[in-house]
């Protein structure tokens, strides 16, 4: 209050004569008062370094009566005199109680005169006029004032203790547990008030006045013996003394206050930052795992074996089941962190989080899509070379079997070819060679099909680059060259059976004569060579080998039959399961996307419904997991197409990660826009008009309107704006610039006027409240009235204290509470 009711004055302000009758009836009073009211101005000029031991002679100059007028107001009085002649002192006392009655007292009967003049009643009551006006008319309780104000706040303070009944301010005090409940009530660790009794009043008032004066810093005001031995203590002792508690106690809700709003702010801030230290913690892992991940997926050079290749795969399996999911929770988990963080900056009035240089979310999404796009070429490329090994491996097993069957005809062949047998050969044994050497050049061209197919299937394998095709090429290559070599000994040795027979034909002349006495004989030798001829013809070793490949081959293809049907039911498995699955992902998603923008209902009822298909969800993993077992054993059986279902395991697995994802993220909208309504006073009524509005515009039901859309929204509530003005509308509710605006960014627009947060003048004020008015704080009052934690964090981030009225360990609690809310980092 600047103004004082000087009837009210007057009801505080007894007239001359009752001071005179007051003190005629009872001196006692005046002992008091005096007691009282001395100690209650040194309380305050102790703040300017002085004090008074007498009051009616120590204020007479005026000069300590000006002092305390400006130390209890906080305002500069006229300039002293500083004159020892009388009329120095009236001039100073005038000043004094022109001050006063500036104030709106009205001073009844005080002079200055009396008052250089050391009259004892006058200064009693002028002090009693200060104590008032200073002390007393501020106090407001409950829409009562002044005195009776105080009263109430007593009452107030001390209702719950039952043998205090505060009625006055004179015998309600004299057992002393008021003062005692006042102080319990307040500080209870200062008094056991349990063990204080109402029949001892000298301990009770003694405890009371002893604890006020070492623990609360109100002087001793009276004697306990002085109220103890009065029948009616002084009115105006006691409620000076009752005063002071009320704003010591009153200063320190003041502080109490002021700490907790500190306390409050720093609080959020705390939390902030360790959103932010999470952030870009799971950023940075979240960016080194796939910085580490993707030259894996990179990695094209091929195994030799089906077998390593096989492992390839397996590997891969184990990185799409086991180790992506978590990172594809995490990304999901980052994206929802971020967004709450920006939603609690916003809402508490704080700079938007800008992530370090690297990591911003929209840095993830592209090192992710880089992931994503090697992640699918590299199983492409596995199961195109697990297809290439398989060909290879049948190739190959092709070219050793055929190599064999080669090898093992032509084992011996050299030798024989090689054979001088013809040298000592009749001319019927020479014809019966050469028939045998004619068999055997036709068998010899049967198998030179053989031979090129050799050939070309290692020129295949070459082609293919199988990894052991020097080993292939070097059999080829002597298959080669011993059918080369084969092909000249045979032509070599026809010629010499030609040879040999033209010469034994040339002797068989000579002994024609005597052939054809023999002929008898001769018939009979050509039979016998028949007979030798025919076991050359009849049942070769190959044709034999032939006869006992058949039943093998039927037992293959039987097998090759069993492996087929086992194969195909795997099919129908993995497909009858897909094609349930696949749509049951697309059902929920499509499910999901409804609730979320037609908000049936409340927030927390959306919000409780959510939450119920997220764990119907997770509860369905169990059939994703069986679907993979399945998915594994079709790739073990190399199976590369299945006709009995359109969905392959990897379309499985990145709509099942979508779902996930999508529940995640729409459940943190919604608990972002809780917050925000309840940060922001915003009713449910207020919250389906906006959620209204937002569907109207959101024309392709995608959960976000596209910058058209958000421009005939704002025409249709009466924004008229040119480009410059939506452009700048824009910047706001898309930060990262989009080209869209999401439930949450129009919510944030709609409502960005409402929210009553707390601003870095209210948080200086509060400093300031801590630091006793000073324009700094120390390190001792900052860990005296904050909690450790919150002390020691702002002591950390708190720069030196550098204004004119420094002293050492002082700190600037301006400059820090601005940065609270702005970009400067702490």
């Amino acid at each position: 209050m600047d103004h004082y009711d000087s009837q009210q004055t007057n009801d505080y302000m007894q007239p001359e004569e009752d001071w005179d009758r007051d003190l005629l009836l009872d001196p006692a009073w005046e002992k008091q008062q005096r007691k009282t009211f001395t100690a209650w101005c040194n309380s305050h000029l102790r703040k300017a370094g002085t004090q008074i031991e007498n009051i009616e002679e120590d204020f007479r100059d005026g000069l300590k009566l000006m002092l305390l007028l400006e130390v209890i107001s906080g305002e500069r009085l006229a300039k002293p005199e500083r004159g020892k002649m009388r009329v120095h002192k009236i001039s100073n006392v005038n000043k004094a109680l022109d001050f006063i009655a500036s104030k709106g007292v009205k001073l009844v009967s005080i002079g200055a005169e009396e008052i250089v003049d050391g009259n004892v009643k006058m200064t009693l009551g002028m002090i009693w006029t200060i104590i008032l006006r200073f002390a007393i008319q501020d106090i407001s309780v409950e829409e009562t004032s002044a005195k009776e104000g105080l009263l109430l706040w007593c009452q107030r303070k001390t209702a719950p203790y039952k043998n205090v009944n505060i009625q006055n301010f004179h015998i309600s005090w004299k057992d002393g547990l008021g003062f005692c409940a006042l102080i319990h009530r307040h500080r209870p660790e200062l008094i056991d008030y349990g063990k204080l009794r109402k029949d001892d009043p000298l301990t009770n008032l003694n405890t009371a006045f002893d604890v006020a004066e070492k623990y609360l810093d109100i002087p001793k005001m009276l004697d306990a013996e002085d109220i103890v031995g009065t029948a009616r203590p002084d009115e105006k002792a006691i409620m000076t003394y009752v005063s002071s508690f009320y704003h010591a106690f009153s200063g320190a809700q003041k502080a109490e206050t002021a700490a907790n709003r500190i306390c409050k702010v720093l609080a959020v801030n705390q939390e902030n930052e360790q959103l932010m230290e999470d952030y870009e913690k799971l950023a940075s892992d979240l960016l080194e795992w796939i910085r580490r991940t993707i030259p894996w997926l990179e990695n094209r050079v091929p195994e030799n074996t089906m077998h390593a290749m096989q492992q390839k795969l397996e590997d891969f399996r184990d990185y799409r089941r086991l180790h992506k999911p978590p990172k594809v929770q995490e990304k999901c988990q980052l994206e929802i962190n971020f967004n709450t963080l920006q939603t609690k900056l916003r809402l508490s009035n704080r700079p938007a989080f800008m992530p370090s240089e690297g990591r911003m979310v929209s840095d993830i999404n592209n090192a992710w899509g880089c992931l994503e796009q090697v992640e699918k070429g590299y199983e492409e490329w596995l199961l195109n070379e697990i297809r290439r090994l398989e060909r290879l491996d049948h190739l190959a097993e092709k070219f050793r079997q055929k190599a064999s069957i080669h090898e093992a005809w032509t084992d011996g062949k050299e030798a024989m070819l090689r054979q001088k047998d013809y040298e000592t050969a009749t001319l019927s044994e020479i014809k019966a060679l050469l028939k045998k050497h004619e068999a055997f050049e036709s068998d010899l061209a049967a198998h030179q099909d053989r031979v090129e197919q050799i050939a070309a299937i290692a020129q295949e394998l070459n082609e293919l680059d199988y990894y052991d095709s020097p080993s292939v090429n070097a059999r080829c290559q002597k298959i080669c060259d011993q059918w080369d070599n084969l092909g000249a000994l045979t032509q070599k040795r026809r010629e010499a059976l030609e040879r040999t027979e033209k010469l034994l034909e040339t002797i068989d002349q000579l002994y024609l004569e005597y052939a054809k006495r023999a002929a008898p004989f001769n018939n009979w030798m050509e039979g016998a060579m028949e007979d030798l001829q025919d076991t050359f013809i009849v049942h070769t070793i190959e044709e034999i080998q032939v006869r006992q490949l058949v039943p093998r081959r039927d037992q293959a293809l039987t097998e090759e039959h069993a492996r087929q049907q086992h194969n195909e039911r795997l099919r129908k498995q993995f497909g009858a399961q897909a094609n349930v699955i696949g749509p049951w992902i697309q059902t929920k998603m499509e499910e999901i996307g409804r609730i979320s923008i037609e908000m049936h209902g409340t927030l927390e009822d959306q919000l409780s419904h959510l939450r119920q298909y997220e764990k119907s969800i997770v509860n369905y993993k169990p059939k994703i997991d069986q679907l993979e077992g399945d998915h594994q054993l079709i790739q073990e059986a190399l199976i590369f197409d299945n006709k009995h279902t359109n969905y392959t395991m990897e379309h499985i697995r990145v709509g099942w990660e979508q779902l996930l994802t999508t529940i995640a993220r729409t459940i943190n909208e919604v608990e972002n826009q809780i917050l925000t309504r309840d940060a922001k006073g915003i009713s449910q009524e207020q919250m389906s008009e906006f959620r209204a509005s937002f569907n109207h515009f959101d024309r392709k039901k995608t959960g976000m309107m596209d910058t058209d859309d958000f421009r005939a929204c704002l025409i249709s509530m009466g924004y008229n704006m040119g480009e410059a003005e939506f452009a700048r509308i824009m910047s706001i509710v898309d930060p990262n610039r989009l080209g869209v605006v999401t439930f949450q960014a129009f919510i944030d627009f709609m409502s960005r006027e409402t929210a009553d947060t707390d601003t870095a003048d209210q948080v200086m004020a509060s400093f300031k409240i801590l630091a006793g008015d000073k324009n700094y704080i120390t390190v001792d009052e900052l860990r005296r009235e904050l909690p450790p934690d919150q002390a020691e964090y702002c002591i950390a981030r708190m720069a030196p204290y550098s204004g004119p009225d420094a002293v050492p360990g002082a700190l600037d609690y301006m400059s820090f509470s601005t940065a609270l809310y702005g970009e400067s980092d702490l």
